[in-house]
């Protein structure tokens, strides 16, 4: 788990916020994960919640230069399998079973497992896990809820998401145990729908820009 966990640090580290995004077009999602590296957020990740998604990340992965691309919204052993082999580089659960924990040890794609409460913390701290997904992050309790984990919960790092903003982003960032956001305002649907790459990529140079 060393060094997947290495590796997975490597990834995440790279820059403040993640995108998050929901993709219904193979084309669109080449167009945008360009815009986004063009403004300097590099790790991306494609939510499984598309007929799309697993088309979407193939083309990324082959097609876009420097993008560092992971699956979302993974739920099963069968979408991981399937994420990995499409070029997923991270693979993200919004919470963890069993099922999930036996693919992630046979596979040498690292996931960022969710978690909401102390008890899954613990159980995942146990299967040798040190950076997970805090979600949902606002209706989970947010950043207080987020700091007070910091004490009993010294060296997990946690990548928050869910409701996360570019106003709020800045206060998440600012806690010891966060390495970065997962976060989808850098995608607004008006701008995809309109093909308004120039304003995705500004938008992600002031994401990037994000607790520094």
């Amino acid at each position: 788990m060393g060094k997947k966990t290495e590796r997975l640090l490597s990834i995440l580290q790279s820059q403040p916020v993640v995108p998050v995004l929901v993709v219904d077009r193979v084309a669109t999602a080449i167009s945008l994960a360009r815009a986004l590296v063009a403004g300097g957020l590099t790790t991306i990740e494609i939510t499984l919640r598309t007929d799309a998604a697993l088309d979407a990340i193939k083309a990324v992965a082959d097609e876009v230069e420097g993008a560092a691309v992971g699956a979302g919204t993974i739920l099963n052993a069968r979408q991981y399998e399937a994420a990995v082999a499409a070029g997923s580089q991270f693979i993200v659960s919004p919470g963890t079973t069993q099922e999930l924990l036996d693919v992630a040890r046979r596979s040498p794609v690292p996931m960022l497992p969710g978690a909401a409460t102390p008890s899954e913390i613990m159980a995942l701290r146990e299967e040798g896990y040190a950076v997970l997904k805090f979600f949902p992050a606002e209706q989970a309790g947010g950043v207080a809820y987020l700091k007070s984990l910091a004490s009993p919960f010294g060296g997990i790092s946690f990548c928050p998401t869910g409701g996360i903003t570019a106003r709020t982003a800045t206060d998440y960032l600012s806690l010891p145990n966060v390495i970065c956001v997962g976060g989808s305002w850098v995608a607004p649907k008006d701008c995809v729908e309109a093909g308004d790459w120039a304003a995705i990529t500004a938008l992600a140079e002031e994401a990037g820009r994000l607790g520094k």
